[in-house]
């Protein structure tokens, strides 16, 4: 079985498990945020992906920084997938269980990286802007990155749509190197 299969099974197994305890949304919105938490988190990446320390210890951390704040479902699908030796491949189980959600709402998921939380008003509109430019039902998943510095980037599967700050100024500078 390749890696791909694998990280699919195990998206498969996870999706199937929130939509059994009816907290698919709950749990797919916890799980993206984890997962792309910890691709900024270096320490607790250490700690969930090092074979030295024991199942139990990275469950407690688990606890640790979860703690109440989570559905019991995510800790335990995510304390699983840590036993499992798969913490390495969480964001691409994630990514696939947050594709299979949106396949079955029928619509594709956009990651959208600001550098500040967008109100719903905000994503309200941005919502409708990406579903014109793609000409799919979007749904918004936001990722606080303050690499952004302003502006939006927003990946819809392969379309990437940059509105930061960052490139609009390096299209400034194209075009004034044209001149």
């Amino acid at each position: 079985m390749t890696r791909r299969e694998q990280i699919r099974g195990y998206a498969r197994a996870m999706f199937s498990v929130a939509e059994a305890e009816d907290a698919l949304d709950e749990v797919e919105d916890e799980l993206f945020r984890f997962a792309r938490a910890l691709e900024s988190e270096h320490e607790l990446r250490d700690a969930l992906t090092d074979p030295r320390l024991p199942a139990e210890r990275k469950r407690a951390v688990l606890a640790e920084v979860l703690g109440e704040r989570s559905n019991p479902v995510t800790l335990n699908l995510l304390g699983f997938v840590i036993d499992q030796g798969r913490a390495r491949d969480l964001g691409a189980i994630v990514d696939e269980l947050v594709a299979l959600a949106a396949e079955q709402r029928q619509s594709a998921v956009a990651e959208v990286r600001t550098a500040v939380p967008l109100d719903a008003g905000h994503r309200d509109r941005l919502a409708e802007a990406l579903e014109r430019a793609t000409g799919r039902k979007v749904e918004l998943k936001v990722v606080v990155d303050p690499t952004v510095v302003g502006g939006v980037v927003a990946k819809v599967g392969d379309q990437v749509i940059d509105g930061s700050v960052r490139r609009r100024l390096e299209l400034a500078r194209e075009r004034l190197s044209e001149v």
